[in-house]
């Protein structure tokens, strides 16, 4: 009789541990559902904002290199600062205004015309000329960057719909578009500048160069300096250290600096790198070292689990067939334990590659325009150029700081692929 009175009662209480076995399931996809959701309207927004950072409005003009204005006296031959003070601008102008139809004595018109072009393209014909001075005097083919505000409302991201007095573009310069892209004149194309340019107060002529090799350069020494100090400090402690109070309070205060804010580091970096070494403020390597101090917790961790994680008994048949303990570990163990450490290196890398806070600190939100010929001159990086870009008031650096972000993205994504790739290339399952 008590048989048939619990079975019922166990029944139910099977039927409730499944339905909470059910509901624990269900809030798990929910929360993988939520987090999914998010990263896809993180990555839609990044990408929507940033992917027309990689066009920019271009004009192809037949540009005459009037010797008149160029060169008036002849003096190119004697005098080669000629050629770097001459009114570049006045020549693409002219150009323009011929091609539109446009009066060259009307002045207002004619600073219309100039405000449709960039201000860099002084510096890209006066390049041109330098290396091919027999254009002078002729008519070459060449493209032209539009100005920023040209180039925001050539990709409709300005209301052209609103009163004139409430935009940068006038309706005569929005007919003037129409004209020259109807021709095609006026286009888009891809923003190689974005990759090539430094920093530049226009937008059109800023790009992420010099934050590129800035960033190679920091990288570099990060892996120069934390990958041979990091694995051998953990070799010692994981290996050939005994156990002691000493050694616990170097492993405990390892754990810790793997949870330091990074811009603890900065201010460490800048009292001693700057202040007490007198390394080059804003310079790659100091902001190398200072990454390298916060890359090594990291990679001594990651070593340090990746050597536990090799069995003994390759230990013990190493040694009972005569290795020394030296021979044991780097003829044997260590190879065993190198996927986990390219894993945890390259992991460390790329959290080096995204820090900004320790930069910012030690000087590296410098305004540099020329590349960087070594680590010891003054550059930028790429999470820095991002912070400075998103700074800027002009609506064209909008674009910009979210196209870096894309290429910042496409960096990390490529080292994380690359960490996942190298650890099932040498990954062995006992």
């Amino acid at each position: 009789m008590s048989n048939v009175v619990q079975t019922p009662r166990r029944d139910i209480g099977l039927k409730r541990r499944y339905r909470a076995e059910r509901r624990f399931r269900a809030y798990g996809l929910l929360a993988i559902g939520v987090g999914l959701l998010f990263l896809v309207i993180l990555l839609w927004s990044i990408i929507a904002q940033g992917v027309s950072a990689f066009q920019q409005t271009t004009m192809t003009l037949p540009v005459y290199f009037d010797e008149q204005i160029i060169d008036p006296k002849g003096e190119r031959l004697t005098n080669p600062k000629v050629l770097i003070t001459a009114n570049y601008p006045l020549l693409v102008r002219n150009t323009l205004a011929d091609k539109l139809g446009v009066d060259k004595n009307n002045h207002g018109a004619m600073r219309e015309l100039n405000r449709m072009i960039s201000g860099g393209v002084r510096v890209e014909i006066r390049k041109l000329l330098i290396e091919h001075p027999d254009y002078i005097g002729k008519t070459r083919t060449i493209d032209v960057l539009a100005a920023a505000d040209i180039d925001s409302a050539f990709k409709g991201q300005i209301d052209l719909s609103v009163p004139e007095q409430n935009r940068k573009v006038t309706n005569r310069q929005i007919g003037w578009m129409e004209k020259l892209a109807s021709d095609g004149t006026l286009h888009k194309a891809f923003n190689k500048g974005l990759f090539t340019f430094g920093a530049s107060s226009r937008p059109e002529t800023s790009g992420l160069g010099v934050a590129i090799i800035g960033s190679a350069y920091m990288m570099a020494i990060v892996l120069i300096l934390s990958l041979p100090i990091g694995v051998a400090t953990a070799i010692y402690l994981e290996e050939f250290a005994r156990r002691s109070r000493f050694n616990d309070i170097i492993e405990v205060n390892i754990n810790n600096l793997a949870a330091v804010p990074s811009i603890v580091f900065g201010l460490l970096g800048l009292s001693i790198f700057i202040n007490f070494l007198h390394l080059p403020r804003a310079s790659s390597i100091v902001g190398g070292l200072v990454l390298t101090l916060m890359t090594l917790p990291t990679i001594i961790i990651a070593t340090r689990a990746a050597l536990r994680a090799v069995p003994p008994s390759i230990r013990d048949a190493a040694l009972g067939l005569g290795a020394s303990k030296t021979q044991t570990i780097f003829g044997h163990v260590l190879p065993l334990a190198l996927p986990g450490i390219l894993t945890g290196t390259i992991l460390g890398l790329a959290r080096a590659l995204g820090e900004t806070a320790p930069l910012l600190l030690i000087g590296m939100v410098a305004f540099v325009a020329n590349y960087p010929a070594t680590p010891m001159e003054p550059a930028t990086a790429l999470p820095v150029q991002i912070y400075m870009w998103a700074n800027e008031p002009e609506r064209a650096f909008n674009e910009r700081t979210f196209g870096a972000i894309i290429i910042l993205m496409a960096f990390l994504a490529i080292m994380n692929i690359a960490a996942v790739l190298l650890r099932r290339k040498f990954e062995r399952r006992w």
